[in-house]
């Protein structure tokens, strides 16, 4: 390993990497523009200019890879004079506008000035030039020609990573403008990934145009539920609602970027249509109910069905919509509490949802489907437990995120569902099936809780709560722990890190992992229990 020296601090560095990396290591910050970890190194910003002892130039950080002795100084005076003069040759012709900019608060061109400028324009402000402003270029994306700074992240993005190069820089010198090519619009799935690697306010997102200004938002890490891929997301929200969900760097999963579908995903969790108060089907209607009651009503009706008709008379259905945590509470809840061995897992995705690429995106639209098979729920799933209830053989059953309605179609429903007595269903959001529901108990979404995803590769990903559930929706752990205190009269801890610990220890695939041990990229869980991967 190279030995260098930054700014009088000595590192060894890995073999290969650049100056800007070698630097943070050391927690020493060399400013830049066109550099992205992610892209090939353009070197056209100028902004991460250093001196190198025994070297008469500057030279730029982001293509000087570390070598033996090197000595690196990042705050000399000629580094502050040649940063400086960098900033005020980008500013020349950069429109005053920040008050109106979405980008404001995040924006390098701000933060840089403040931190390697703070000097006055020496160009008079009805010279500068004027470009196109708030150009609908297509995928969701607005471009402001006049914020741009020719760092050509966007561009090398599309050429480089989605292959679809929709942008390019036209003109020349100080006309230069990012574009799209005549009569074509941006049109990939990927395309609002540029509005996260724009370092100015250039390239900005409709949907979050003048929705929230981004220093009221607070920033929760998480993993996103729109497929199996499981993008390590941030989850940025404000007093309980969530404004945008932006790409988290995680080398195992989805590295620097996301889809747009993804992305969107959220919407559906905060609509008219979240569950907010427990309810009971009462002459025709679901009316609301208390917990007290609920759990009250339905521990009486599991209570009396396996009384009556034996614990296996009690199912439970749970879709890979649901954490680890919640699938095992089920499973052992049915196993503990009731003495059942009926439970099954359902892993569905409609007809028509995108397929798989070659890229991120994943056909199977459900964020959970090797943790259901890992804990060898996809064995035994709707079809078996419907089978099993058209016999007549189970009575009461219970649904977690499950909506079996939308799967079949009402009529095929009543078919094989009909001959049920109870029908719990356990969800956030309003479903079909809750028509033919007997109870219905609100539960948390999966930004709202703490616990854990297994994508298709077997990556295990840590969730965390970014607020409170909405109205009284209550964490599906708490449900379920409550359904338990009500049939065994005894207190159980059910929380995530608990339940996950009893799981690791059960789940042979799960075993010598811990929920915090999770860390920020996941751990990856070992061969399922059928000898195939997760």
């Amino acid at each position: 390993m190279p030995k260098v020296t930054i700014n009088g601090q000595q590192l060894d560095a890995p073999q290969g990497i650049n100056l800007i990396q070698a630097a943070e290591m050391l927690g020493i910050e060399i400013p830049h523009y066109c550099y992205h970890p992610g892209l090939s190194i353009a070197g056209n910003c100028r902004m991460c200019l250093v001196e190198l002892q025994g070297v008469p130039k500057l030279q730029i950080a982001c293509n000087t890879r570390v070598a033996e002795g090197m000595v690196v100084h990042t705050e000399s005076p000629r580094v502050k004079k040649a940063q400086a003069a960098v900033l005020e040759f980008l500013l020349l012709n950069h429109p005053i506008d920040c008050p109106v900019c979405d980008q404001a608060g995040e924006c390098k061109l701000q933060d840089y000035y403040m931190d390697y400028d703070r000097q006055p324009s020496r160009f008079p402000l009805g010279k500068k030039n004027k470009k196109g402003k708030a150009l609908d270029i297509g995928s969701g994306l607005m471009l402001d020609q006049e914020r741009c700074i020719l760092c050509a992240r966007c561009t090398r993005f599309f050429d480089e990573v989605t292959r679809t190069s929709e942008l390019a820089i036209f003109e020349r010198g100080d006309h230069c403008v990012v574009d799209t090519y005549p009569g074509r619009k941006v049109n990939n799935p990927y395309a609002l990934n540029v509005v996260d690697i724009c370092p100015v306010g250039a390239l900005t997102e409709k949907e979050f145009r003048f929705k929230m200004r981004v220093w009221y938002l607070h920033r929760t890490p998480s993993v996103c539920g729109a497929c199996a891929r499981g993008c390590s997301i941030d989850i940025d929200h404000h007093r309980g609602r969530i404004y945008r969900y932006k790409p988290r760097y995680n080398p195992n999963v989805n590295q620097w970027w996301m889809c747009d579908e993804g992305r969107h995903s959220f919407k559906l969790l905060q609509g008219e249509n979240r569950l907010l108060k427990p309810r009971y089907q009462a002459d025709g209607r679901l009316a609301t109910e208390g917990w007290d009651t609920a759990i009250a009503r339905a521990a009486e009706r599991i209570r009396g069905c396996a009384s009556q008709y034996g614990p296996n008379a009690i199912g439970a259905l749970v879709s890979a919509q649901a954490t680890n945590e919640e699938i095992f509470a089920l499973k052992r809840f049915m196993a503990r509490a009731v003495g059942s061995t009926v439970v099954g897992g359902v892993s569905w995705t409609p007809v028509g949802a995108s397929p798989d690429d070659n890229f991120l995106i994943r056909g199977d639209k459900n964020p959970n489907t090797a943790g259901l098979k890992a804990m060898g729920l996809l064995e035994n799933g709707l079809g078996w437990v419907a089978g099993l209830v058209r016999r007549g053989q189970i009575k009461v059953l219970i649904l977690l995120r499950c909506d079996p309605v939308r799967i079949l179609g009402e009529s095929e429903f009543m078919a094989w569902f009909g001959a049920l007595d109870h029908l719990i269903v356990l969800d956030c959001i309003a479903t079909q099936t809750m028509a033919f529901a007997n109870q219905v108990m609100p539960i948390a979404a999966y930004p709202e809780l703490d616990g854990s995803f297994t994508n298709f590769e077997g990556w295990v990903q840590r969730l965390r709560p970014a607020f409170d559930p909405p109205g009284e929706a209550r964490p599906a752990l708490e449900v379920i722990g409550a359904l338990e205190r009500e049939l065994l009269k005894v207190e159980w801890n059910y929380s995530a890190a608990s339940v996950f610990a009893e799981l690791a220890q059960a789940e042979p695939a799960f075993e010598g992992l811990t929920l915090e041990g999770l860390g920020a990229h996941g751990a990856r869980i070992a061969m399922s229990r059928n000898g195939s991967g997760p």
